[in-house]
Formats: C-alpha cells, sequence, structure tokens
C-alpha cells in the first residue's frame, strides 16, 4: 500500500459510500487500498502513485482496443466539438444500429441505452409484456446488473463482497425470480415444466463473466434454445461482456444460438457509458412509441458513446485483431497451468476468446457453487504479490480478465515471470 493510495482512499471514505463509486473496486476481497487511476494509454494504467501497471482489467472488459485508442480518441476530438447530448434523433445513432445488426444475426432491432442494467431491465419488461406471462429464470453467480428482482443471487460485486442478497430489495420484486444453477438442464426442464404457464423469460450470460469465467457446457445453450420454443418463453442473453468480445457475433455466434433478445454494453461504447438490448422485430415493436411498452433515456444514443462505439466496431471488423488476443489469451492461460503444475499449486484457468479468470482450486468450475471453491486467501496472495510486479488484475477472484489488442507478446512474457516469481514466493512461504 502506497501513501499516496491510502490518502487518497481515506479523503474518498469521507465524502463516497466506501470510497468508491463501484463496489468491487474497493478492493476489499483482496486487500489494502485501491490504486487510483491517473491516466492510461494502450495496456497500461499510470497510478497517482506514479507506477505504470500492466492492466488486465480494461474497465471491465469494455476496452478492447486498449486505453486512449488513437482512433477513438480523435474521432470524440472531432466530435465533443460538435455537442456532447441533444436529447433528440442523430444520423450517428442509425449508422451505429446498422453495424451491430448486420454483426449480430440474432438482432433485427435495437434500441440504445445508457448502461448494461438498463439494457437488461428493458428486455426483461418487453418479455414480460409479449408473453403476458410474469417470472423469470436467471442463474446463480451471474449479475444482469442491479435492478430489484435481479439481485437474487447475483454474482459479481455481491459475489466478491459475500453479499447475499441486497437489502431494500423487497421480497414482492424477487418472488417471481427462478434462479438455478447453471449448466444443469435437469433443473432448467423440471422448473420450467412446473412453472412455465407464467414464466415469460429466460435470461443467461451465456459464458458466466461474473463469478469468474464459466463456460458453457456443449449442450447447454442449445437446449436453452429448445425448451424456450417449446414453452413460448423468450430467451434473453446476456451479452454486456461477451457481445464483441468473443467476435463480432458475440457469444450467439459463436455457439451458433439465437437468443429471442440480446443485451449489450461494454464494448459498443469504446470506453464510453453505453448500452442496448435488441432482437426479434415483433418483440421490439412492441416498444413506445410503437406499442405501449415505455422505455426512455435522455442521454440514450448520445454522440459521444455512439462515435466511440462506430470507430470500436468498425476496428473490430479486422478479423485479424481477434485472431491475435485470442492466440495470446490462450498462451499466457496455458502457461499459467504449466506453472502452476510444475509447482504443484492446485490452480484451474478458464478461458476463452480474450478472457480468463484464475481459480486456486481442485474442483472443476461448472457453476456458482464450484466457484466459490475457490481459495480467497490464496488468491489475495496472489492478486497483492502480482500487484507488486505492476500487474493490474480485476481486483477480485470472482471477476474475469482481459486482453486487448494492445497487449504485445513482450507484455505476456512479463506477466508470466511475474506469475512464477509471484506463485513461487507463496510457495516458500507455506
Amino acid at each position: 500500500m502506497t501513501k499516496i493510495n491510502y490518502k487518497l482512499f481515506s479523503e474518498a471514505k469521507k465524502v463516497i459510500p466506501g470510497g468508491v463509486n463501484s463496489p468491487v473496486r474497493s478492493f476489499k476481497a483482496v486487500g489494502n487500498s485501491p490504486v487510483f487511476i491517473k491516466k492510461a494509454s494502450g495496456a497500461y494504467i499510470y497510478g497517482e502513485d506514479k507506477k505504470r501497471y500492466l492492466d488486465y482489467c480494461l474497465s471491465w472488459g469494455a476496452l478492447i482496443l486498449g486505453h486512449a485508442n488513437p482512433l477513438v480518441t480523435r474521432s470524440l476530438k472531432k466530435t465533443i466539438t460538435q455537442g456532447t447530448s441533444f436529447g433528440a434523433a442523430t444520423k450517428r445513432e442509425v449508422e451505429f444500429a446498422k453495424i451491430i445488426i448486420k454483426a449480430v444475426p440474432s438482432i433485427e432491432q435495437l434500441r440504445l441505452v445508457n448502461s448494461g442494467t438498463e439494457a437488461v431491465m428493458s428486455a426483461i419488461r418487453l418479455a414480460r409484456a409479449y408473453t403476458s406471462k410474469n417470472k423469470i429464470i436467471k442463474f446463480a453467480g451471474s449479475y444482469h446488473g442491479h435492478a430489484d428482482y435481479l439481485l437474487a443471487k447475483a454474482g459479481s460485486g455481491m459475489a466478491t463482497l459475500g453479499i447475499p442478497a441486497s437489502r431494500g430489495v423487497l421480497s414482492d420484486f424477487t418472488k417471481h425470480t427462478l434462479t438455478l444453477d447453471f449448466n444443469n438442464l435437469d433443473q432448467v426442464k423440471t422448473t420450467v415444466k412446473k412453472y412455465h404457464k407464467d414464466i415469460a423469460a429466460i435470461i443467461v450470460e451465456p459464458v458466466v463473466a461474473n463469478c469468474g469465467l464459466i463456460l458453457p457446457k456443449p449442450e447447454f445453450l442449445p437446449e436453452l434454445r429448445k425448451i424456450a420454443d417449446k414453452y413460448k418463453i423468450v430467451l434473453i442473453f446476456d451479452e454486456v461482456i461477451t457481445g464483441f468480445r468473443l467476435g463480432l457475433s458475440g457469444a450467439g455466434g459463436l455457439f451458433k444460438v439465437k437468443a429471442d433478445l440480446t443485451c449489450l454494453g461494454k464494448i459498443i461504447g469504446g470506453g464510453l457509458p453505453i448500452g442496448a438490448f435488441g432482437g426479434r422485430k415483433e418483440i421490439m415493436s412492441l416498444l413506445a412509441p410503437l406499442g405501449d411498452v415505455y422505455q426512455a433515456g435522455t442521454l440514450s444514443g448520445n454522440p459521444l458513446s455512439v462515435t466511440a462505439g462506430i470507430v470500436t466496431l468498425k476496428a473490430l471488423a479486422n478479423s485479424r485483431n481477434y485472431k491475435a488476443i485470442n492466440q495470446r489469451t490462450t498462451i499466457l492461460s496455458e502457461k499459467i497451468i504449466s506453472l502452476a503444475k510444475d509447482l504443484k499449486i492446485n490452480l484451474r484457468v478458464s478461458s476463452i476468446g480474450s478472457m480468463f479468470s484464475i481459480f486456486f482450486t481442485e474442483s472443476e468450475v461448472i457453476n456458482y457453487k464450484t466457484a466459490l471453491t475457490q481459495d480467497v486467501s490464496f488468491f489475495k496472495k496472489f492478486y497483492q504479490g502480482l500487484l507488486r510486479q505492476k500487474i493490474y488484475l480485476s481486483p477480485s477472484g470472482f471477476e474475469t480478465n482481459f486482453l486487448s489488442t494492445a497487449h504485445t507478446t513482450t507484455d505476456i512474457a512479463k506477466t508470466l515471470t511475474s506469475i512464477k516469481k509471484v506463485l513461487e514466493s507463496i510457495r516458500r512461504s507455506k
């Protein structure tokens, strides 16, 4: 812990609850004061402590082109002189929507919002209106934003901080939320058979990324699609993290499963706040002003976020970008596993595309329950050790890490050298 970070955190706690504006930033799960960031460029962030850190958090996956990407920053400098918000329709919104619809086969129409939480909240409202049913199925450990009815057994910060449910949420809000185990089809089938007359939607992260990274079993997503079709349930993919991270068509395209509605965020804003939800035209047409499902937002589709998004998605149309970062993620993941094996440390790395998580456990991680077998005390030592080596991971053992196009083979080699040093140090201290 450096003096400047301690001082800033102490000051922050006087004026901001817990000293942070989003819980996981507090470093409560990994100890000490959080690193206060001054600026960033490429794959690196620069702290107020005058240290440079190699960043694998990347604003929780949003910055697939790296920090302050020149293409993005140049476009923003030009756009900001033309106005930051109009609360009115723009040509850019249309162009942006066309890019997303072309890339994601399941989306016929979409609407822009300001966050992933808004996107999911709106998609669920649409699903309930479309089906005239009430209940939803979600999966334990998946975080779909902080709407009241979605905080039952949620992941992300709630898993990190050990919060079983949020106070202030009325039971009336969660009584229609059915929380099941990810990858457990028998449980899904039993639940749907019992409640299908009142189940409006199944919402799922096709790749769970909010209690660490958890991959779907090969049959899981296709079977969810079949179940949804059979019982006239709306299948919603929460791709706020995986959208444009696993490829242009997201997880839906990768696994060749079409959702009825898809929620997007993170990457589509190029580092600025944004969200979107879209899907089948017959469902989306229920939205006001066409239909009677109300949703609105003054800053939705603001020119800055849309401009950054257009530039980012156009850059990602070059498949070489995905190929490079995916290969580097695979190399990093495989060599971490090899290092742990040599040192006889129980460790599992889950990875797909340019995403990876490290679990200090013997168990195969297939759902929230198995994710919780993580040795959090070991992870804490590991995290702090890497931070001293100036490697910045997402500050929780229940979050996902990311690579960007700015990460080089030299960065990967540096990271592996640091991981080896830290693991050896922890092993010696036992």
